[in-house]
Parts: structure tokens; sequence; C-alpha cells
């Protein structure tokens, strides 16, 4: 069988949550079934990284795909002229479009709408893009794969075209994150916090992720407290960054916050496995790889108690409203000082995170992709 993948969200040095999925699925995809031939197709020059075996052919389709005149013209003509010259026999796009053009059977995962419930956090032109071509990708999808049942739930009611082609196949989180030994986590918050505990964020910095009232939330645990503890954010600026700076600017407790940037797998899970907790309060998720990942290290989550987070944390998370700041700081104050609590959440994370795992991600995608092949 040939599957023609698209592979534009695997940049190097860039990888957030679903290119993380395509990374993942990818790899271990390649690997199980080396009699089938793969073939990655890129809006841009590749790292060869990302050739995950033999049976893997690289493509470079321009134009880059910068905004959505450009993703009209690399789905709509560049893309099904590329796969009738492979003689491809299913395409899988990871990243919620496709190509209505092409007769080749799809499998598109949708991994959320956050767009369509939170506009207000969307460029306009991007809005009209999601808005107009949503619905129609859902139509032209054979199978639509996504990562949680309240996303399966939420695409089939906001996306009537959908319904009868959605499986939850969930994330995983990679094998470097792991719970570390004492001596570890002592020598990972001597490198990143001076050797004081800490609060840990991972993500992207943007309106989505409500880093705004996460900021303002450790401010007031912090005056309450007067708890050691610093909150670290790991994560690119995203658009709309600039209210995150002015918020931080105006903390009381401003130097007991460190933004470090765009940071490795193998930094990230040094850091989630030394936090003593992980803070991820989104507005809107479709997963939260982040929220497993730490789990996974044995660290327990603050998170929202909306959409997805709660089937991910599950019994290991203090769940909030994630528009309360008052919550959000006292869920801080009672993880940091309630020794009883912070035990008990600390021996539901490991059981938690084997619920998840990319292998059984990736095998979940496989038999999506290999029932079109079905006559």
């Amino acid at each position: 069988m040939v599957i023609a993948v698209n592979t534009r969200l695997l940049m190097s040095g860039k990888l957030e949550g679903i290119g993380w999925f395509t990374h993942e699925v990818l790899r271990h995809m390649v690997a199980a079934h080396p009699e089938h031939e793969f073939h990655f197709i890129f809006d841009r020059h590749f790292d060869p990284a990302f050739r995950f075996g033999p049976n893997v052919t690289m493509h470079v389709l321009h134009p880059p795909t910068r905004h959505p005149w450009l993703w009209y013209l690399w789905f709509e003509w560049r893309m099904p002229a590329l796969l009738r010259r492979i003689g491809a026999d299913v395409f899988f796009s990871p990243e919620g479009y496709c190509s209505l053009r092409s007769k080749v059977p799809t499998v598109l995962a949708i991994h959320d709408l956050s767009i369509l419930h939170h506009p207000e956090h969307v460029k306009r032109s991007y809005l009209r893009y999601f808005e107009r071509y949503y619905p129609r990708f859902a139509a032209r999808a054979e199978r639509i794969v996504t990562v949680s049942e309240f996303s399966a739930r939420d695409i089939e009611t906001l996306l009537p075209e959908a319904k009868g082609k959605v499986q939850v196949v969930y994330n995983g989180a990679r094998a470097e994150y792991r719970p570390l030994s004492g001596a570890e986590q002592e020598s990972i918050r001597q490198q990143w916090s001076d050797g004081q505990p800490y609060l840990l964020y991972v993500g992207a910095l943007q309106p989505r992720k409500n880093i705004e009232r996460m900021l303002e939330a450790f401010d007031r645990f912090k005056i309450e407290t007067g708890a050691p503890h610093l909150l670290l954010l790991a994560g690119r600026k995203a658009w709309k960054a600039g209210p995150i700076e002015a918020t931080w600017q105006q903390m009381q407790h401003r130097d007991a916050v460190h933004f470090l940037g765009y940071r490795e797998v193998d930094e990230l899970a040094n850091l989630a496995g030394a936090a003593h907790a992980m803070v991820y309060v989104s507005l809107f998720e479709g997963f939260g790889i982040p929220i497993l990942e730490s789990l996974q290290c044995g660290v327990p989550v603050i998170a929202s108690e909306t959409t997805s987070m709660p089937e991910v944390s599950g019994p290991a998370g203090l769940l909030v409203d994630p528009y309360s700041m008052d919550e959000i700081a006292s869920a801080m104050a009672r993880i940091v000082t309630d020794q009883a609590l912070y035990t008990r959440l600390k021996g539901e994370t490991l059981p938690q995170a084997a619920r998840f795992s990319w292998p059984q991600t990736a095998e979940k995608v496989w038999e999506v992709i290999e029932s079109l092949s079905q006559p």
C-alpha cells in the first residue's frame, strides 16, 4: 500500500501539539509496517531526521503555506497532482486539512475545534478559511480520527458532516518523560531554578492558553503563602503575546517567573520530572499533551475542569475553573501546602498515564488507514 502523508507540521525545533502527534504516530507506524510505502509531503526544506525508515520517500511541494491563499493552492492544486503521480492508495492528513479535489481515500485528524469556540483568538482571514472549509473537509474525508472523547462529541456536534466517521485514538507521551530520582531532581532544579521548587507550564504563549490568569494567580499564591516556589514557562511566544508581557510587568513577584522559551524534548522531560506540579489551565484543549507528559513523570497537575482536560488528568489532577484567578491561586496553594492531597494526587499519576501511549495511538491510526484499503 502507498500511504501519502501531509507532514507540513514536521518542523525541526518547532514541534508542538499536532507536530508531536504527527512525529510520534509516523515514527511508530513506519517502523511497525515496513512492508508498506510511505510518502511524506513537506512544504519547505525538511530535516532528514524525519525520514523514519527506508520505506519513506520525502517530497517538498512548494509554495510554503504561510496563509490561507497558499493553503488553498497547496492542498487543492499541488497536492492532487502529486498524489496521482505517486499512485497513493490513502492520504493521511494529521492536521485537520485535506484536499477536496483529490479522489484518493482520505483519513483526516481533527484534534479540536477551538478556533470555532474561540474565534477571538484567531486572525480574521484564518477564521474565514476555517469556517468555510472545515465542514467541507469533514464531508470529504472517509474517516476522521481525534484525540479525546470530548473532541469526538464536539466534532460531531459542530460538524454534522462528520457523523459516523469519527474514531478516538488519543495521544501519548514520549519515553523521555519518566519519574526522576531525588538526586536528578535536585540537579535539574540547580540548573533551572537556582535550587528552588517550581511550578511548570509547557506550551505556546498565546491567548487560548490562559497565561495572563496563570500569572495573576501565581502572584496571588506568592503573596498569600510566601512559598519559595518559582513559576517556569517553557514555550515559544506566539501571536498576541503582548498582554502576557504586560501582565508579567505588573506582578509583585515577577522575579519568581522565568520564561525559558522553546525547549527540546530532553530538556522538557527534565523540567517536567523535577517540577512540584504542572499548571495547565488552558481555556480549550482537544487533549493537552503536557498534562500527560507530567503524569508520566509522576508529577501531579493543576488543570482546567473544561473540555478534554479532566479526561486526560483523571484522578491525578486538581481541577479548576480556568476563568477564575482565585480558583487557580487556591489550587496552587493547596498543591504546595496540603501534603496529604499532594501524596494522593501523586499516587494516581502513573496509573493514569499508563492508559495512553504513542505505539497504541499509531496502531489505532493504522487500523483506520488500513480499513480504507479493504475492498
